[in-house]
């Protein structure tokens, strides 16, 4: 039976928690992302960008702004598993599925205090920067160096198992 976490929130159902922590003087952070195929990257992302603040949101991609993103055959899983996996997270505190191709309306909406991207983003190249500075917020760069990706770990098991290694044989 499908249950899903808690932690799994509307914007709109969101939207009063994060008044609320803010007004009791919480740090809130927001980070973003497909987060496709959870790797080592996401997690040191994540853990970093909890580690910013008191409260971690993560708003994750839903499966047709991942399609429009990334092209097929992506996304890989649903948005609702990829939401689940994350709010598993023990530093992620709450996760929303968004539908549009950027961030601008949650951000809008939530007004975190920090909007945290990956290293392949700098403080002046984040596509929502303008948004973040329009109600005050600031921008952090979070996680390891972008030696990791989705794209990079589906080539290599192409490389490793080719389209047609697992004909015949029952996947475990």
């Amino acid at each position: 039976m499908f249950r899903t976490s808690a932690k799994i929130l509307s914007l709109e159902a969101l939207r009063p928690l994060v008044t609320d922590l803010k007004q009791r003087g919480r740090q809130v952070v927001l980070a973003n992302g497909c987060f496709d195929w959870l790797h080592v990257g996401h997690v040191r992302y994540l853990r970093e960008a909890r580690q910013l603040g008191d409260c971690l949101v993560v708003a994750v991609n839903a499966d047709a702004s991942v399609r429009a993103l990334k092209g097929p055959p992506r996304p890989l899983m649903p948005q609702q598993e990829r939401a689940e996996i994350l709010a598993a997270l023990s530093c992620v505190d709450y996760v929303l599925v968004f539908e549009e191709l950027n961030v601008e309306r949650v951000l809008r909406t939530l007004q975190p205090h920090i909007h945290c991207k990956g290293t392949d983003y700098s403080e002046q190249t984040v596509p929502e920067r303008e948004v973040v500075l329009s109600y005050g917020g600031r921008i952090a760069i979070a996680g390891d160096p972008k030696d990791h990706s989705t794209r990079s770990l589906l080539k290599g098991l192409m490389r490793t198992r080719g389209p047609t290694a697992s004909k015949g044989k029952k996947d475990r």
